[in-house]
């Protein structure tokens, strides 16, 4: 299990100041060309899932556009991460809950690496109440504009310059299937998620552009301690069967598949990496 005695962050949090630091990827990772010559955007891409996202489609050959709200020490780190396995690296700090910066960061993407492949929807907030009742109106909305909002922003503008074989990649949540009684706004989202993912995908297939999903359990990433207390962050992990947290670096495999030509029959459909909780879905 993850274990932390630092006081909560500020959300969305901040990887370089996480104790343990979360893995990224493996040493034993291997590259094999899947995603040469291939353009990413990726929004939460500076740390958690997204940096691992963005180091493991670097390995693989694109480059890589990421986005991110205000952790610029992360964001250069990811840059130098992507850059170190020669790849190029964009990073994009601002508010995805903007239409308008949604709009801005696939257009300053295409211009700056040549075109956009591969969309990763991963930015995300979350926040721990037991209690609707309690829950501001205006989180409510807020989490909702990061979270879902976002999506179709993204989306409506990348389509304008994708093409058959691109991908569309969105980050979902075991909540989304089995709920949560302390992340209700964020678990709403990510069911919408899945809603929006299964429409998109079937919107699309025509175009050849597949829409797909993670659906990831647990796992280490700056917004856990972000978001809960010092007594959630030391149990994190041990709700599910394999009884640990999750890392970064066993969720973003999922996506470079997603993303690749090798998962050319898979449409509408969401991958769990959750420690083995099994979901009727």
């Amino acid at each position: 299990m993850a274990n932390s005695t630092e006081a909560p962050q500020s959300q969305p949090g901040d990887e370089y100041s996480m104790n343990p630091r979360p893995e990224y990827i493996r040493a034993s990772y291997q590259g094999t060309g899947k995603l040469k010559g291939k353009v990413a955007l990726i929004t939460g891409g500076d740390s958690g899932i997204g940096r691992a996202v963005a180091v493991h489609y670097a390995r693989e050959g694109a480059d890589v556009a990421i986005a991110y709200l205000e952790e610029d020490r992360d964001a250069e780190d990811t840059r130098a991460l992507v850059e170190a396995e020669g790849q190029r690296c964009v990073v994009m700090r601002g508010d995805v809950g903007s239409p308008e910066f949604c709009r801005e960061i696939v257009e300053k993407t295409v211009s700056e690496l040549g075109g956009l492949n591969i969309l990763v929807n991963n930015a995300a907030e979350q926040h721990d109440w037991d209690d609707i009742t309690r829950i501001p109106d205006e989180q409510i909305e807020r989490t909702f504009r990061t979270n879902i909002f976002s999506h179709f922003y993204t989306v409506k503008q990348a389509l304008t310059h994708m093409k058959a074989g691109d991908s569309i990649i969105e980050t979902s949540s075991i909540n989304a299937f089995k709920g949560n009684d302390t992340l209700i706004d964020y678990t709403a989202t990510k069911g919408a998620i899945q809603g929006f993912m299964r429409s998109m995908a079937m919107s699309l297939v025509e175009r050849g552009i597949r829409v797909n999903a993670v659906a990831p359990g647990p796992v280490w990433t700056p917004l856990i301690p972000a978001t809960m207390d010092e007594e959630k962050v030391k149990g994190f992990g041990g709700q599910v069967p394999m009884n640990r947290v999750g890392q970064p670096s066993e969720m973003a495999p999922a996506y470079v598949y997603l993303a690749c030509e090798e998962s050319s029959y898979m449409n509408g459909q969401t991958i769990h990496l959750n420690g083995g909780v099994i979901l009727n879905t």
